[in-house]
């Protein structure tokens, strides 16, 4: 059986290196092709070329690199067509992806598509949905309102198999370790994560706010520490930033010192996106911030959400505040963040519903083995 993928960014390679793995438990021999990372290539997946090109964030990003992106996309979708596998299966990435998927749709028919992490219709261009329906088969989802979402505005076909973030090991040793949450309390000296961002940019537009913001809470809450997870290749442009700063956070890199931290933080402050999920399940409260890049700000009316937080989501009522442009302000957000390193209502709401995330989100079974029986049921209904 072949199998072929498409995926844009690290964090789908983790995704469908978990989906390979399962795939070939039950099926010998499978073969995956495609595009994909370096867990992909673990799992036997040799890659058309480095998806480090497509990793590319905000609409000025793609408009910048467009011609360089319709070339690889007609490499992708080439290849794809001309392997003519048992199954196509898209991973996240929508911009890129789906334009594969159609070609693929148009050329090959007979192809049964799933989606991996489909396109977050729930938060804007929810038409994006229905258009889906003539060229994927089956949504495979990680958040588990997706699926009624996705009904309810046209979309195809949806199955919520749980979030491959639950798997991971340094968050199941947290989610293994913890009892109810709402009954820890913060640390007489607490800790708090900073967390910037995981690109370039972000930093950029967030470092000096966040900076400013432990300045004042280091005044306002006695033996605080700060930690600030990053990755590698942002550790010195970072070290650079906080050189100046009179409270400095300590730096850390890697998986097992990111978790670390994450198990012993009391408060976090951090650029909306996928942290904002990771932390609610590591019951850590936390206030969060963004500010987008010129381009993609001229286009923010296109956003239709009420929130932009993951677990606002998932509980459907603003669980965690949100700070965007004009009101990232490092003194409001330190004030809030004093209340939630210390024993206060703010606190406890928040751990009450990280608690319902965590009953909201179990699963029986991992990720990658329910989304393989997902991906194998579309090419036994071809067959």
């Amino acid at each position: 059986m072949k199998i072929a993928f498409i995926v844009g960014e690290p964090s789908g390679d983790r995704i469908g290196a978990d989906l390979i793995a399962a795939l070939k438990r039950r099926v010998a021999g499978l073969e995956p092709v495609g595009l994909g990372g370096e867990a992909m290539a673990a799992e036997g997946l040799e890659s058309l070329f480095d998806i480090d090109e497509l990793s590319i964030i905000g609409i000025g990003g793609i408009l910048q690199r467009a011609p360089q992106l319709y070339l690889r996309l007609r490499q992708a979708s080439r290849f794809v067509i001309r392997e003519r596998p048992d199954a196509l299966v898209i991973i996240d990435s929508p911009t890129f992806s789906h334009r594969v998927a159609k070609e693929v749709r148009a050329r090959l028919p007979n192809v049964p598509i799933a989606n991996y992490i489909p396109p977050t219709v729930w938060a804007w261009r929810e038409a994006r949905a229905a258009a889906m329906r003539p060229y994927i088969d089956h949504a495979i989802c990680a958040l588990p309102f997706e699926p009624e979402t996705l009904q309810r505005l046209g979309g195809p076909p949806a199955t919520y198999v749980g979030h491959p973030l639950m798997t991971v090991p340094g968050m199941a040793a947290i989610l293994a370790r913890d009892g109810d949450l709402a009954e820890r309390k913060p640390a007489t000296a607490p800790t708090l994560l900073i967390l910037p961002g995981s690109r370039s940019g972000e930093i950029v537009r967030l470092l000096d706010d966040f900076g400013e913001t432990l300045q004042r809470l280091d005044r306002r809450v006695p033996g605080l520490r700060a930690i600030l997870p990053t990755l590698p290749r942002h550790r010195a442009r970072i070290e650079a930033a906080v050189a100046g700063w009179r409270a400095k956070p300590e730096i850390v890199t890697g998986e097992a010192e990111k978790w670390a931290a994450f198990a012993k933080a009391d408060a976090a402050l951090a650029a909306s996106g996928t942290v904002s999920l990771e932390l609610a399940l590591a019951g850590v409260p936390m206030a969060l911030a963004y500010r987008l890049d010129p381009v993609a700000y001229r286009f923010r009316n296109l956003v239709t959400a009420w929130t932009a937080a993951l677990p606002n989501f998932i509980v459907g009522h603003p669980l965690v505040p949100e700070h965007f442009h004009e009101f990232v302000r490092p003194e409001h957000l330190a004030r809030r963040l004093q209340r939630l390193l210390t024993d206060t209502p703010e606190r406890r709401s928040q751990m009450a519903g990280f608690a319902e995330i965590r009953r909201l989100m179990a699963v029986d079974r991992p990720p990658g083995e329910a989304a393989a029986d997902v991906v194998l049921g579309l090419v036994g209904s071809r067959r």
